[in-house]
């Protein structure tokens, strides 16, 4: 979940690319891949509830197209911002005690759907303005409409970070805001990273609580970086 966060980070403070959106539409290309062969050992697990995950990535898609869009025009400062602030509200909704543990065998139904369709469209506009995956978002946005666990809303997310984060990179590349050397850079770290990481996801499912807060924890720092470095170039002086 935390690929897109951490790939656009790496990019922009510590690789030196200086155009915002290169940044986003370079990660997000990453990040659809690295979801991808993410998903092929969660799918392996059983962990992936397809029916939910393929309605909510659906309904986003079209939102992730019009976000992508509107992003492209907007200051990369801007962006930046918003983007921390997205993150902070999320994390600090994750902090909270969740009344349920989540269903394990939730199934998909016409009043899922209902909220599926909905929360999908809204998860894939920010994702695809902000130029994210979008699993910080999905994942609640999953757990929210369908009751699912955390672990099943992970896995499940995957989807939604692979159209979502494609369908944004092919519309920044569409404008030349693409670079495919990084982009196979992070390919590379970030395959090996998704490999690593399922036993740490199999040995999570049984601590739900531990895995949203480490996790809450971990996007409200990024989120306070980011937001300092977008204040930072916000009050820099522009040449004329």
């Amino acid at each position: 979940m935390a690929a897109a966060i951490c790939a656009r980070a790496l990019l922009l403070y510590v690789v030196g690319v200086s155009d915002t959106h290169v940044a986003i539409g370079t990660s997000a290309a990453a990040v659809a891949v690295i979801a991808l062969v993410s998903l092929i050992g969660h799918w392996r697990g059983g962990r992936v509830k397809w029916p939910c995950a393929i309605t909510f990535a659906v309904s986003g898609l079209i939102g992730s197209i019009a976000g992508s869009s509107i992003a492209k025009l907007i200051n990369g400062d801007v962006l930046l911002l918003g983007f921390a602030m997205a993150m902070a509200f999320i994390a600090l909704s994750m902090l909270r005690k969740p009344q349920t543990e989540g269903d394990a065998g939730v199934h998909i139904s016409p009043a899922i759907v209902l909220k599926l369709a909905p929360v999908g469209l809204l998860v894939g506009f920010a994702a695809g303005f902000f130029g994210i995956g979008g699993g910080f978002l999905i994942v609640p946005g999953l757990m929210l409409a369908t009751g699912m666990t955390m672990a099943n809303a992970t896995a499940s997310s995957l989807v939604s970070v692979a159209i979502f984060g494609g369908a944004t990179s092919a519309n920044y590349a569409l404008s030349g805001m693409v670079d495919l050397r990084l982009a196979l850079a992070l390919l590379v770290g970030g395959a090996l990273g998704g490999f690593l990481g399922l036993p740490i996801a199999k040995r999570l499912e049984s601590r739900a609580r531990i895995a949203r807060t480490g996790f809450a924890a971990l996007v409200l720092l990024v989120a306070a970086f980011v937001a300092w470095q977008a204040v930072a170039g916000l009050s820099a002086p522009h040449p004329a």
